[in-house]
């Protein structure tokens, strides 16, 4: 049968010796085995109660508590509450994840931010309105929930709409018109973006598009100005034109 010494332990699960002497010292956990000489050895069984001690300290249980405890919970008890806990720091990481990434893409598409914008991105972990989904039936909400882009993403469909969103805002601020080569070319991505988007829903599309020009308070989504909007209509209106031409 394997045993340990209190420094192989110490090596071996990266605790210090001062730390397993306490433990000895104070009923928690000793070692099962000592020699004519003084010197303990760990068995298995203790190594598995240290794993026990370890995890419930993972979940902030004082050792005070974990001694009362630590004879009534079985391995897979202490197992069970340790994944639970893993999960709620994954949930919490998860929403922080999402909010710096909120506030990447939200800096790439006005360049600048506002500290209350800021402070309340970073600090809110609750996730953003999502009011639009009522205007949708359930199979629809679910589908457009996973295919439209949003801001605490950065995959490539929200980077692809970000990008012609900054575009359309420079023409807007360059006054360069809808009807231009470069709002037709702002169209074509749009509308080809659209169709992989929307799996070629047209209905759909049209749907959301109404959603879409509601007040952003109404409507739960990322706040674009009116003057977005209309470029954006106009530029699909001219190319679809413009495409009915060439045939």
């Amino acid at each position: 049968m394997h045993r340990w010494t209190t420094g192989q332990v110490s090596k071996l699960r990266n605790i210090s010796v001062r730390t397993l002497r306490y433990y000895d010292q104070i009923g928690l956990l000793t070692p099962s085995y000592r020699e004519d000489n003084g010197r303990r050895h760990y068995s298995e069984g203790d190594l598995f109660t240290l794993e026990k001690i370890t995890l419930l300290k993972s979940l902030s249980l004082p050792l005070a508590d974990i001694q009362n405890v630590i004879n009534k919970l079985s391995f897979r008890h202490i197992l069970v509450a340790h994944h639970n806990y893993l999960q709620e720091q994954l949930t919490s990481l998860q929403s922080s994840i999402s909010n710096t990434a909120s506030i990447i893409n939200m800096i790439d598409l006005e360049g600048t931010l506002s500290w209350d914008q800021v402070s309340h991105l970073a600090h809110n972990v609750q996730p953003i309105s999502k009011q639009w989904v009522n205007y949708f039936n359930d199979d629809e909400s679910e589908f457009l929930q996973s295919a439209l882009p949003n801001l605490s993403s950065n995959n490539e469909t929200t980077q692809q709409y970000i990008s012609l969103l900054r575009r359309i805002e420079r023409c807007i601020q360059q006054s360069i018109p809808p009807e231009s080569d470069e709002g037709y070319d702002i169209a074509c991505e749009l509308i080809n973006l659209s169709h992989e988007t929307f799996n070629g829903d047209e209905k759909l599309m049209e749907k959301f598009w109404e959603v879409r020009k509601l007040p952003a308070l109404e409507s739960g989504l990322y706040p674009v100005s009116e003057e977005v909007l209309n470029f954006v209509e106009n530029c699909i209106a001219c190319a679809l034109e413009k495409e009915k031409e060439q045939k």
